[in-house]
């Protein structure tokens, strides 16, 4: 299902040409409004009039997220702070919280980029959607909420924590869509199952699809979450900054890359070293340019999301381009010994080996002035009770020679018992580099 078909069906030259009047619009816009960009356009010798085509974006400078953080709270606001209408922020873990504001009109466009996003999931206004995202300021759960109202669904708004009556209500009001981070489904998987309550048995459970993101998760996961809760598990992707969820969503028809939603938001992929744009195909870093934003339009922004675009036709008949399933973040990349480690890569290798639970935690810590890396993993639910201990062993040496050749470095594996390892109610924290504190 197509939710704009218009927009969405776009052909190339006419959504190429949308895109340059936008990105025509959006220069002079933060030009006359925002003094960062104004400063940085002229540290260019650049105006926006000599914005002529697409090609010219390259010569734009990039945002960052620190410069959010640096002009803290709204001095890369382009409109008055009365025309704001809300304010989120983005998680402030490494520091200052990055704040974005939206206008009526940039909360019109979220719902309607979530309700194209959820139309591609195959929802309609016949499901009925728990939300479990996090409400409040993490833009999840409301970006989930008014497009699922804009479909015309039935919501619920459950935000996170409370797991086994979020499966209750689940069951009891008979969802048909969930919208969650991934690995909080296989949370309220495990607690179904504590309440004797099985997700594939449709005559208990009436869930078909999940809409998943806020945090990088393989092909490997999603097969593990499709067979265990018995579900199409689907693919978003978004990001405070930009907008919040609903930048770019896969559809049902290949579940091949995420179709970015170009008429808003226009996407390049570039080496994260160099900076330098890269060809179709390429992996990179993706960099989003916001087309409509009205508070806070961003050039160029750096997601720090590594990805490659795909310019191929989908079957779908949407034009818009796909990016591919994220590997990774540039900023989240462990450099152990010299060898670059995505944490999604670890996550690959232990989700295929049979015995094992998608929970794992990887902690990195420096010993004698080397890096030492240590996997825990929990065991499945079906394993035995205490294990035989040659069995164990043997999975403990096979996974760390998995790892080894797959990445090039040693592991310490340790398999632990399930349930052992910390849930997370949003996005689940699976590094601890402990190697900050001995530099």
């Amino acid at each position: 299902m197509i939710f704009d078909l218009e927009n969405e069906t776009l052909p190339r030259d006419e959504l190429e040409a949308l895109q340059l009047r936008r990105l025509q619009d959006l220069c002079c816009r933060v030009y006359a409004n925002v003094p960062f960009y104004a400063q940085k356009f002229d540290e260019l010798g650049l105006k926006p009039d000599q914005i002529r085509s697409l090609k010219d974006l390259e010569r734009l400078p990039f945002t960052e997220k620190q410069h959010l953080r640096d002009h803290y709270p709204y001095g890369l606001f382009a409109v008055p702070r009365d025309n704001v209408v809300r304010l989120h922020a983005s998680s402030g873990t490494t520091g200052r919280v990055s704040v974005v504001g939206y206008t009526r009109r940039d909360i019109d466009n979220w719902a309607d980029l979530m309700a194209r996003s959820l139309a591609a999931a195959g929802a309609s206004r016949q499901d009925l959607i728990h939300v479990a995202y996090g409400y409040g300021l993490f833009t999840g759960g409301l970006g989930a909420h008014y497009g699922a109202e804009r479909i015309g669904a039935t919501v619920v708004p459950s935000s996170s924590g409370a797991t086994r009556r979020q499966v209750q209500f689940m069951r009891d009001f008979g969802a048909t869509v969930l919208c969650c981070t991934p690995s909080y489904a296989l949370h309220l998987h495990e607690a179904a199952l504590e309440e004797g309550l099985d997700f594939r048995d449709k005559s208990v459970m009436s869930l078909k699809t999940g809409v998943f993101g806020a945090e990088p998760w393989s092909e490997e996961m999603r097969r593990t979450i499709e067979s265990r809760m018995g579900i199409n598990a689907m693919n978003v992707y978004g990001l405070s900054e930009i907008m919040g969820p609903g930048v770019a969503m896969e559809c049902v028809d290949s579940k091949c890359g995420l179709h970015v939603f170009e008429d808003h938001f226009l996407p390049e992929i570039i080496d994260p070293a160099t900076g330098r744009v890269l060809p179709y195909g390429e992996e990179g870093e993706l960099v989003l340019t916001t087309l409509t934003k009205e508070a806070v339009p961003l050039v160029r922004y750096r997601t720090r999301d590594i990805t490659r675009l795909d310019p191929t036709p989908c079957r779908c008949g949407r034009t818009h381009r796909r990016i591919g399933r994220l590997t990774g973040r540039s900023d989240d990349m462990l450099i152990i010994r010299g060898v670059n480690v995505y944490p999604s890569q670890i996550e690959a290798v232990l989700v295929e080996t049979e015995g094992l639970s998608p929970n794992y935690q990887i902690t990195v810590d420096r010993v004698d002035n080397l890096d030492q890396m240590v996997v825990a993993v929990e065991l499945a639910d079906n394993f035995p009770a205490g294990g035989e201990v040659r069995h164990l062993q043997q999975m403990t040496r096979q996974l760390g020679h998995r790892i080894k050749e797959f990445l090039g470095i040693t592991a310490e594996i340790r398999l632990v018992e399930p349930r052992v390892l910390a849930r997370s109610e949003g996005k689940a924290q699976r590094v601890i580099d402990k190697r900050g504190d001995k530099m």
